[in-house]
């Protein structure tokens, strides 16, 4: 695997971003936060970006937010995509890992939460298996969003010695749904 160097940006850096964009439009072409949104949650102290850089060059990124009291804080991935000639090369489980070990770090989480699009295909399939391959525990509920054609399943990853994940992820979606909702809000 290529060396690489964890970034967590706080503050908006517009040239970092230019840097970080192709990689994020490539992975989610349609339905990914705007700019101005990403913007106003690191802005608001919401939202964080993560990259993994190559000799200087962004090769993958994520965006996370947290969730949940002190007791129960939980960092949410909201977007993980590495550059597409480099999936499958290990870069997306090391940037989980990197993601792991901050949040425990600075944050002191219990867990690491993501949706996933639910569905069939051979693409949703291995989706799901790079999370599980990862630790993630895949739950049975699926989310149906009024604004949103897909539908998704909420995976976690449990970070306090235990594998217990709550309920059939209903109850996970109540993380997610409170960042969404933090995240879309204006100031």
């Amino acid at each position: 695997m290529l060396e690489l160097e964890f970034t967590t940006i706080v503050e908006w850096d517009e040239a970092l971003w230019a840097r970080m964009e192709r990689i994020y439009h490539e992975a989610f072409p349609s339905g990914a936060k705007t700019k101005a949104i990403l913007r106003n949650m690191l802005h608001r102290g919401i939202g964080y970006l993560h990259t993994g850089m190559h000799q200087g060059e962004v090769v993958a990124m994520a965006v996370t937010g947290l969730e949940g009291k002190a007791a129960n804080r939980i960092l949410i991935i909201d977007y993980l995509a590495v550059e597409q000639k480099l999936r499958g090369s290990g870069i997306g489980s090391w940037m989980l890992e990197q993601l792991r070990v901050w949040g425990l770090r600075e944050h002191g989480i219990n867990g690491m939460i993501i949706e996933a699009e639910s569905g069939k295909t051979e693409a949703h399939q291995e989706r799901i298996q790079f999370w599980q391959r990862n630790g993630f525990i895949l739950t049975s509920y699926v989310h149906q969003y009024r604004m949103v054609p897909e539908s998704y399943q909420a995976m976690m990853l449990p970070l306090d010695g235990s594998t217990h994940v709550p309920d059939d992820g209903e109850a996970l979606f109540h993380y997610i749904n409170a960042f969404h909702k933090v995240a879309y809000r204006k100031s």
